[in-house]
């Protein structure tokens, strides 16, 4: 059997906040400049421009509400707001190690007026081989 020395691909931080402010979780252009610019507060590289859509109502849980995201060269960054229930799920998704989770965290939370956070991380690819195998 060949092992082969291994390293974690990276870092994914999950945010889910609560009791936001109604109007910046209903703000389209907020969300878009947030996108926009939190990859350059985190020295990550934009591929493509923060896109924002409306989702409607699904009548089940989701009463509507924003999604937004961003590609950049590192992975991705997205948001997705429920302005009805005051709510907000958001995702760092990076193969660049280190992530600053306390400033991402305080970033949304200060952005979206979130009184309370949740934030999950993991480490991905925890098996991802050090060097090209191929």
């Amino acid at each position: 059997m060949i092992r082969h020395k291994t390293c974690n691909f990276g870092e994914h931080l999950m945010i889910d906040g609560y009791e936001g402010s109604k109007a910046k979780l209903s703000d389209k252009r907020l969300i878009l400049k947030c996108l926009d610019e939190l990859p350059e507060l985190l020295g990550m590289k934009k591929l493509t421009k923060a896109q924002v859509y409306f989702a409607p109502d699904n009548h089940i849980k989701d009463p509507g509400g924003w999604s937004g995201f961003i590609v950049i060269a590192e992975s991705h960054i997205s948001i997705h707001t429920f302005p009805k229930r005051k709510f907000l799920s958001a995702d760092v998704y990076s193969c660049k190690n280190g992530v600053d989770t306390k400033f991402i965290v305080k970033y949304i939370k200060e952005k979206f007026a979130l009184k309370k956070i949740e934030k999950h991380f993991v480490k991905r690819g925890t098996c991802y081989p050090a060097h090209n195998i191929c």
